[in-house]
């Protein structure tokens, strides 16, 4: 979470147990609060029992504050919609009823434009056989749950990962936002990284060189000061090497004096994955990347301004498109992204 100094905004989403929902855009960089609770019943102040009978017509909600100069809307709905079923119109996983089903409750109508277009790219590119049923609502109210519901994944941690663990949430995401591919970037072939499905661990041996496959693949360190990117500072998109998937900008760059690449924040935090890491005798928060779940290294909280965040990572993990070869690349989207600001 970043400190509310810039002007903030405000999104409110429902998509099941909001716990876990919670928990999950908790995690998002520029994320100043996340608060768990009741949106678009008839009731005007209802209690976690009203609305567990389904017959309020509210929904379990959250309500996320967020800096939009760290991360956009359109980027909290893209993180939304890979942690939900958006295919489920009776409930989320193990939830049912109509209180546990997903919408996107617009506040304005740029709000409601990205709501849409965001769905409507999901139903043209996303994995799902079954039809995007998460509605798109005007926004009329939200009413904050009851205390022991806020932060419950850190206040019930034993609780909350037993519950996690059966309600079928996290086998869903890993099914369909997981899967192995013939990697565009390690084949030196273009391809869609959003559709990428990892092969197995033979193939990947013999495309990558001998230390990206030890980084990627066997959480192996490259030595500092003795690698690709350490202090490239040309103008371009940072990508994974195995997938393609994009992951940072040069922009977010800066000079850690570590000797690895280092970045204030992801450019696709959706393509981002953060895993405790209890090795070496320490606890660190492991950076992997989403699609082709490569080690990309570490996030430390030592970082500058906006995020105060330090993402050090191996440059062997990654590739690097200069500015001028996004097109040519089928990175043309993110040219703006990469710009430095005149």
């Amino acid at each position: 979470m970043t400190s509310q100094q810039t002007e903030t905004r405000t999104a409110t989403f429902a998509g099941g147990c909001f716990w876990c929902l919670e928990a999950d855009l908790d995690k998002l960089p520029g994320i100043v609060s996340v608060v768990s609770g009741y949106s678009g019943g008839s009731e005007p102040q209802p209690t976690y029992e009203q609305v567990s009978t389904g017959e309020t017509g509210h929904y379990e909600a959250v309500q996320v504050v967020f800096d939009p100069a760290v991360t956009s809307y359109r980027q909290l709905l893209d993180a939304l919609l890979r942690h939900i079923d958006p295919t489920d119109p009776d409930g989320q996983f193990a939830d049912r009823g109509s209180q546990y089903r997903t919408a996107i409750f617009y506040h304005d109508a740029a709000q409601h434009e990205q709501a849409e277009a965001a769905i409507a790219e999901l139903e043209a590119t996303g994995p799902f056989k079954r039809p995007v049923v998460t509605e798109v609502l005007p926004y009329t109210g939200f009413t904050r749950a009851e205390d022991y519901h806020q932060d419950f994944a850190r206040t019930h941690a034993p609780r909350y990962r037993n519950y996690r663990s059966l309600s079928g949430r996290d086998q869903f995401l890993k099914r369909f936002w997981s899967k192995p591919v013939e990697p565009a970037a390690a084949s030196g072939q273009g391809g869609d990284w959003r559709t990428f499905h990892r092969p197995d661990e033979e193939t990947l041996r013999q495309r990558l060189s001998p230390r990206q496959y030890a980084v990627t693949r066997q959480n192996d360190t490259e030595p500092p000061f003795a690698n690709e990117y350490w202090e490239n500072k040309d103008e371009g998109l940072y990508v994974d090497v195995v997938s393609g998937e994009p992951l940072f900008s040069s922009r977010d760059k800066f000079d850690s004096g570590t000797g690895w690449p280092s970045f204030t924040r992801p450019l696709v935090p959706e393509n981002i994955v953060e895993r405790d890491d209890r090795s070496l005798f320490s606890h660190r928060t492991e950076v992997r990347s989403r699609h082709g779940d490569s080690h990309l290294g570490h996030v430390f909280p030592d970082g500058p301004e906006p995020t105060g965040l330090r993402y050090c990572l191996n440059s062997a993990a990654l590739r690097f498109i200069p500015k001028d070869e996004l097109e040519n690349a089928g990175y043309g989207e993110w040219r703006e992204a990469v710009t430095k600001p005149s």
